[in-house]
């Protein structure tokens, strides 16, 4: 029964404040949030994302595809709302998870997420290096095939140099300091919606509605698959519960930052994906850059210039939430003893912990650099539906054994709701390719070693039960 001991939340309540290694400060509203959230959400989903779900999947329909995957990440977003709420702690569904479900099903879900933020930030890094290389040949500057992509000597490539670069400068950024940093990411996020929002004034007068016919040209099945897809484009709003500690009042302004962020990443991507395929026939726009394409397809080619400086701001206020989320993630395994207590130790000037930031940074530069990643983006998804699972079913479960505990935010018809993201976040993650749930085991098998073999001896709440019976 060890393996399923739970963690009190009045005890993690008063953990995070009076930890031996030290607390976080305290210096995020809910615009830091919101930004936080958007930040990640709009960024490699609407500029590359749009255009091969249109052409190959759901057609002018992938505006249905949107808001059937944005209705499903609703759904969940309550739930991570009202458990934001009431355990306003560092760690996001691995807290939660500790709280309801004990430590090996929190770790497991630790693990997982780690796996989600690693892979995607690798991802994001390795699309950032793309878009950063064509900005940069539009000026007759040309990095050395060599250097310009992952480890495949028989393309010639050895390393990507830009990924890892831009990687390593967000890693110091994130060390800095969560109000610093935050600061950095509003200012770029504020510059991306205001280049989605020029295309999208811009755009608007070239759309031609006989481009919407037929409007499911792959039927309502190709609408489905295009939700799939299109819900990884929404991945990341779970990222802002990772801020929970450094939070000024986390009781209101984190299920408030988490919902505000998702409307505001909903509404987006309807809109650049009604005025896309408005203008420009959908099966033209298998592209990787089908925004900027759509501009030059229009012959605005001048705010296609535009679009591909904001493409890479947004791709980069992407890259940066990964990290941050990533960073305090490890955190808050690190202080339970189920990772090398030194993840959880903060620097005494930023107070921001500086181990895990630098790891995470690192170990995500290797992985960008050296290995081609285009075909773990499956994986990316079934971590974080695996999540949504876990914090939608928690939900239900503390109303039911902790109807006691203070909810400041309470999700709506329970447990219709959170059953619904239990059965959407399943049907989505049924149908995934085999292969990605043998990687994901393959995965998790490795976790699962760690843990029996670190995590379950060095257990600071296994060291406090054995304690008590001593």
């Amino acid at each position: 029964m060890s393996l399923f001991r739970r963690k009190s939340i009045t005890a993690m309540l008063q953990e995070k404040n009076n930890a031996s290694v030290g607390s976080l400060k305290k210096e995020l509203g809910v615009f830091d949030l919101t930004m936080l959230g958007v930040g990640c959400v709009v960024g490699t989903g609407i500029f590359v994302l749009t255009g091969v779900a249109a052409a190959e999947h759901a057609g002018p329909g992938l505006i249905l595809s949107f808001i059937l995957a944005g209705i499903v990440c609703a759904f969940c977003a309550l739930c991570y709302a009202e458990f934001a709420s009431m355990v306003p702690v560092s760690g996001s569904a691995y807290a939660y998870s500790y709280a309801t479900f004990g430590e090996l099903i929190a770790w497991i879900l630790g693990w997982d997420l780690i796996l989600e933020y690693g892979f995607a930030a690798s991802m994001v890094a390795s699309g950032w290096s793309g878009y950063f290389q064509g900005l940069m040949s539009g000026f007759g500057v040309d990095i050395p095939k060599a250097l310009s992509s992952a480890f495949d000597p028989a393309a010639g490539t050895y390393i990507d140099v830009p990924a890892v670069l831009i990687i390593l400068l967000l890693t110091f950024v994130v060390s800095r300091g969560a109000k610093e940093s935050t600061r950095l990411n509003s200012i770029m996020v504020i510059i991306k919606v205001a280049v989605i929002v020029l295309f999208l004034i811009v755009g608007a007068f070239y759309v031609k509605p006989s481009n919407w016919t037929p409007f499911m040209p792959f039927g309502f099945s190709g609408v489905v698959t295009g939700a799939a897809s299109a819900f990884l484009a929404y991945i990341g709003f779970d990222v802002v519960a990772t801020a929970a500690e450094e939070v000024k009042n986390p009781q209101k302004d984190l299920p408030r930052g988490i919902i505000w962020s998702l409307v505001i990443c909903s509404l987006l991507y309807v809109l650049v994906t009604a005025v896309l395929t408005g203008m420009v026939p959908y099966e033209l726009l298998n592209v990787k850059n089908p925004v900027a394409f759509g501009l030059q397809y229009i012959n605005q080619n001048w705010v296609a210039g535009f679009i591909s400086l904001g493409a890479i701001v947004g791709i980069t206020t992407v890259l940066f939430v990964l990290l941050f989320g990533q960073t305090r993630l490890l955190y808050a395994i690190g202080r339970d003893g189920l990772l090398p207590k030194r993840l959880a130790k903060l620097h005494p000037k930023t107070e921001t912990p500086a181990t895990s930031t630098w790891i995470t940074g690192i170990i995500v530069a290797v992985f960008a650099g050296l290995i081609p990643l285009g075909k773990l983006a499956d994986l990316v998804s079934i971590g974080t539906l695996f999540a949504f699972v876990s914090v939608s079913l928690g939900v239900v479960i503390l109303r039911k054994t902790r109807p006691d505990l203070e909810r400041s935010f309470r999700v709506p018809l329970v447990p219709l709701i959170p059953l619904i993201a239990v059965v959407s976040c399943g049907y989505l993650l049924i149908s995934l390719p085999g292969i990605t749930w043998i990687a994901f085991m393959i995965w998790m098998a490795i976790g699962l070693c760690i843990y029996f073999f670190y995590g379950h001896k060095h257990s600071e709440l296994g060291k406090q039960n054995n304690s008590k019976k001593s």
